[in-house]
C-alpha cells in the first residue's frame, strides 16, 4: 500500500509525501505506481520549471518515500498571490484526484492531510 500524506496550513496544500509500494502489480508493471509516479513528477517539473518556484523535494528509493515541500504555495513564502494560487492549485488537484482514485483502489492507497 501507498500512503500519501498532505501537508495543509491554514487550508492551503503546499506539499506531501508518499511511501510504500501500491501493490497492484507487479514491481515494473504495476500502472497504479506508475501513474503516481508521474503525477508526482508532472507537480515537481511544474513548479520548478514553468513557475520558477522553489520546491524541496527527497526522492528516497530505498525507502520507497517521495517528500516534496513548496513553501512557495504560502503567502507568507511567496508575494505573487498568482503563483501562489497555482503551485497551492497544482497540490489540490493531485489530492482530488487520489481521492477519486480510492474508490477503486482502496486496498492500495492511503490518503490523509495533516494541518499545520
Amino acid at each position: 500500500m501507498t500512503k500519501i500524506v498532505f501537508f495543509r496550513r491554514e487550508g492551503l496544500f503546499y506539499g506531501f509525501e508518499e511511501q510504500g509500494h501500491t501493490g497492484y502489480g507487479e514491481s515494473g508493471d504495476d500502472i497504479l505506481c506508475a501513474a503516481l509516479s508521474a503525477m508526482t513528477m508532472l507537480i515537481l517539473n511544474t513548479v520548478e520549471i514553468s513557475y520558477a518556484g522553489d520546491v524541496k523535494y527527497d526522492i528516497d528509493e530505498t525507502s520507497t518515500r517521495v517528500t516534496v515541500k513548496c513553501m512557495c504555495a504560502l503567502p507568507e513564502f511567496e508575494a505573487d498571490e498568482k503563483k501562489r494560487f497555482a503551485v497551492e492549485g497544482l497540490f489540490k488537484g493531485y489530492y482530488y484526484q487520489l481521492n477519486d482514485l480510492l474508490e477503486e483502489y482502496y486496498e492500495h492507497l492511503d490518503v490523509e492531510v495533516i494541518d499545520d
